[in-house]
């Protein structure tokens, strides 16, 4: 593929990801297929003689208990949660290759770490979607059948940020144009919303009334996530730009648009 692209410029954005459910039944999978999707291609891109790698990490890279918010010199203070630790670590090792390959062979590999992404085209699958679009399929389709409630994993106290996809996709652009350094940066809208209240609002904007249970039984993953941007803005110059319920309804009327192919 590099032969025949004669690429100047590669930026790696495959992953095997998914939600709580999905990281905890197929650790394995997460782990090896992330790593050597990556780890090769890097390999590869150097060898050929690409100009500059863009790796895109996770923010399950993080510690289980990261101070909000995170910053990334926090990167290596413990270990990640452990629902999603396969894939974060998997992830995390295409820091520590383009630390190491720019340190030996001058190699112009960035590592990018954006937070939780949502929006139109999203993964809606219920098996392995994350928690936006599968609360949105949630209460859309609980609505339509009269449900009564929608039950959710947790009790829905964890945070998390979100960062809509046209932000991030501008984020990833501005920093192949504009970063060649070593140290890694966040990607992310700088917020940060309870599980519970981010419920309550897609049931707002959806049209849900019935009522929400919490299944305690289930895990909560990381008890907080936000992120410190000012990295992002100092280096290339990157602040997001879509509102949270603007970017929410975007992806709630995408959905409703595009339901019955879904199915």
């Amino acid at each position: 593929m590099l032969d025949d692209a004669g690429a100047d410029v590669v930026i790696h954005l495959a992953a095997l990801a998914g939600g709580i459910g999905a990281n905890r039944a197929r650790p394995a999978e997460f782990f090896y297929k992330n790593l050597m999707m990556g780890v090769p291609l890097m390999h590869k891109a150097w060898e050929r003689g690409v100009e500059k790698f863009v790796a895109i990490g996770t923010i399950c890279a993080y510690p289980k208990f990261t101070p909000v918010p995170f910053k990334e010199e926090h990167l290596w203070d413990g270990y990640p949660e452990e629902t999603n630790a396969p894939y974060g670590l998997a992830k995390k090792m295409l820091l520590v290759q383009a630390q190491a390959y720019r340190e030996q062979y001058g190699f112009n590999a960035i590592y990018l770490l954006p937070v939780n992404l949502y929006g139109p085209r999203d993964n809606f699958d219920l098996e392995t979607s994350h928690v936006i679009p599968a609360l949105i399929r949630k209460m859309i389709e609980a609505q339509q059948r009269g449900d009564a409630q929608v039950v959710l994993w947790g009790d829905g106290s964890p945070t998390r940020e979100f960062f809509y996809v046209g932000d991030a996709a501008r984020g990833i652009v501005l920093a192949a144009e504009r970063y060649n350094g070593p140290e890694p940066v966040n990607l992310g809208a700088g917020m940060e919303i309870s599980i519970k209240d981010l419920a309550n609002l897609i049931a707002e904007l959806t049209g849900f009334e019935g009522e929400i249970v919490w299944d305690t039984s289930k895990p909560n993953g990381q008890p907080r996530r936000g992120l410190d941007v000012s990295r992002a803005k100092e280096y290339f110059g990157f602040e997001a730009q879509t509102a949270f319920e603007e970017g929410l309804r975007y992806t709630i009327a995408w959905f409703r648009e595009n339901q019955e192919r879904i199915r």
